[in-house]
């Protein structure tokens, strides 16, 4: 029997804006299930990372496949959780109107509100323990609420790639926990690969398979003991960075100059248990 296929696969993958290369000759491949963190300072390209796995940004050079195919803009098999932003108050869409739009979103017109629609999306809420406030204007729901249901929309089409851009940022501590172990539930339970872009892995840790770093124009890719290291991470900075691990925690010290406020670098990585 051959190997299955991944279902993400980058082969010599660059991309520059301008006379600026954000990362050269990437060769990347995450198969099914798998739980791929991307990590890195603002400006190395972890956006434009997922925007090139939507078809929304095209390679400077290389090639980029999902599910064996050139990736194409609009696929319903790749979900994707946006950076957490609040609905403004007053917007009358529900909990259960924001999933049905995972549901049958891709249709011509507004939503069909069949019956197995709706089974369908009350399914989903239960599954992201959001029955509670299914019929909710989303706008007065909590920031970690509003996730859960964005995790929901993110799932309905059961993609074979979750592509998650900063889904924990502005959350407190339990949030972040509540919805990354949510995502990985959904990882588990539908053996979906999983993208996921953070500047704190700190809540994922225990989740994640492989690691890739982006860093001054370079990366790397390995597990986290593998990339996470005081020499792998000086390199890529290209100045003394300190790995600490301590009590199940990780704390990676050094700020070079022109990275910006989250490259102090003081990001606090605590094990599955954090």
């Amino acid at each position: 029997m051959s190997p299955e296929k991944p279902v993400l696969s980058l082969r010599s993958a660059t991309l520059a804006f301008g006379d600026r290369e954000l990362w050269r000759n990437l060769n990347l491949e995450v198969r099914s299930g798998e739980f791929l963190a991307v990590l890195g300072p603002n400006g190395t390209g972890k956006t434009s990372l997922l925007k090139t796995i939507l078809g929304q940004q095209k390679l400077t050079s290389g090639t980029i496949e999902f599910l064996g195919e050139p990736v194409a803009r609009g696929s319903r098999k790749i979900g994707y959780i946006p950076q957490q932003k609040l609905i403004e108050q007053g917007t009358p869409l529900r909990a259960r109107d924001l999933v049905a739009f995972g549901v049958n979103g891709h249709r011509w017109g507004p939503p069909i509100s069949s019956r197995s629609v709706r089974t369908r999306v009350d399914d989903i809420l239960r599954s992201v323990g959001a029955s509670d406030y299914a019929n909710v204007p989303v706008s007065t729901l909590s920031g970690g609420e509003q996730q859960r249901v964005r995790v929901g929309q993110s799932i309905a089409a059961d993609p074979r790639l979750l592509l998650c851009d900063e889904p924990l940022i502005s959350l407190d501590l339990h949030h972040q926990r509540q919805v990354s172990e949510l995502i990985d539930e959904q990882r588990k339970a539908l053996n979906t690969a999983v993208v996921f872009v953070t500047h704190d892995v700190n809540p994922i840790l225990g989740m994640v398979d492989r690691v890739l770093y982006l860093a001054g124009g370079r990366f790397r890719i390995g597990t986290p003991d593998e990339v996470l290291r005081s020499e792998v991470l000086s390199y890529m900075y290209d100045t003394p960075v300190e790995v600490i691990r301590s009590r199940g925690r990780i704390v990676v010290l050094g700020a070079p100059e022109g990275y910006g406020a989250h490259d102090h670098l003081e990001h606090h990585l605590e094990g599955p248990t954090a």
